[in-house]
C-alpha cells in the first residue's frame, strides 16, 4: 500500500534538514503538520479496513466450527438411529469442513497480525503529531534564529560552528533510524521462519480418517446400549 510507503517517508523525515532546505521555515512547519494530517486520515481508514478484515475473518472461522460440530453431532443421531450411510455422509462433510477451518484459522492469523500492525502504525503518527504539535512555537522559533544566523553568515564569514548542534541532532537522528530499520529487518526474517516452519510442519499433518470415525461411535453407541 502507497500509504505504508509514505509512512515510513514521515517516520524517516529529518524536520532539520528540511527546515534548512525550505525557503520560508515557518511556512513549511504548518505545511508539514498539514500533511501529517492528511496522512492519519488514510492510516485511520486503512486501519478501519483491516480492522473489518479481521473481524470477517473470525466470524467465517466460527461460523465454520459451529457447522463441524454440527456435522459430528447428526452423524451421532444418524447412528443411533441405525442409519449408518448417513453418518458416513456427515462424517465426510464434517471432514472437508475441517480443512476449511484450517485455511480460516491461518487468514485469521494473518488478519490480526496485519491488524495490529496498522494500530502501531496510527498510533505511532498520532504519537508524533502531538509532538510536532508541542514542538510547533519552539520550532518556528528555532527557523526565525536559523533565517537570522544565514543573514549574518552571508554578511560575516568569520561566524563558524552555528550548525554544530543540528548537526549532531542529525547523526543522532541518523542511528536512531539505522537501529528502526534494523529491528524491522530482523521482523520480516522472524516471521519468515515462523512461515516456513508453519509449511514444513503441514507435510506432516494426519487427515481425518472418516472409517475410523465411524468405527469409534459405533464403538460408542454400542457401549452405551450395552449400559
Amino acid at each position: 500500500m502507497s500509504i505504508l510507503r509514505r509512512f515510513k517517508d514521515i517516520m524517516a523525515s529529518n524536520i532539520n534538514a528540511l527546515l534548512d532546505k525550505a525557503e520560508d521555515p515557518e511556512k513549511m512547519i504548518d505545511q508539514y503538520l498539514r500533511n501529517l494530517q492528511r496522512d492519519l486520515g488514510q492510516v485511520k481508514a486503512e486501519t478501519a479496513s483491516i480492522m473489518a478484515e479481521e473481524q470477517r475473518a473470525k466470524r467465517e472461522l466460527n461460523e465454520c466450527k459451529a457447522d463441524v460440530e454440527k456435522m459430528q453431532n447428526y452423524a451421532v443421531k444418524a447412528l443411533e438411529a441405525g442409519n449408518e450411510d448417513d453418518a458416513r455422509k456427515f462424517l465426510e462433510r464434517k471432514a472437508t469442513l475441517s480443512e476449511k477451518e484450517t485455511q480460516l484459522q491461518t487468514s485469521l492469523d494473518l488478519a490480526e497480525a496485519n491488524s495490529l500492525q496498522m494500530r502501531q502504525m496510527h498510533d505511532k503518527l498520532v504519537e508524533d503529531i502531538n509532538e510536532l504539535n508541542a514542538r510547533r512555537t519552539m520550532l518556528k522559533g528555532k527557523a526565525a534564529v536559523a533565517k537570522t544566523q544565514k543573514r549574518m553568515n552571508e554578511i560575516s564569514s568569520t561566524v563558524t560552528g552555528a550548525n554544530e548542534s543540528l548537526s549532531n541532532f542529525d547523526r543522532l537522528e541518523d542511528k536512531i533510524n539505522t537501529s528502526l530499520d534494523e529491528a524491522n529487518a530482523m521482523r520480516e526474517l522472524n516471521r519468515g521462519a515462523e512461515d516456513d516452519m508453519k509449511d514444513l510442519s503441514a507435510k506432516y499433518e494426519t487427515k481425518v480418517d472418516v472409517e475410523d470415525e465411524l468405527a469409534a461411535l459405533k464403538a460408542q453407541i454400542e457401549n452405551k446400549e450395552a449400559e
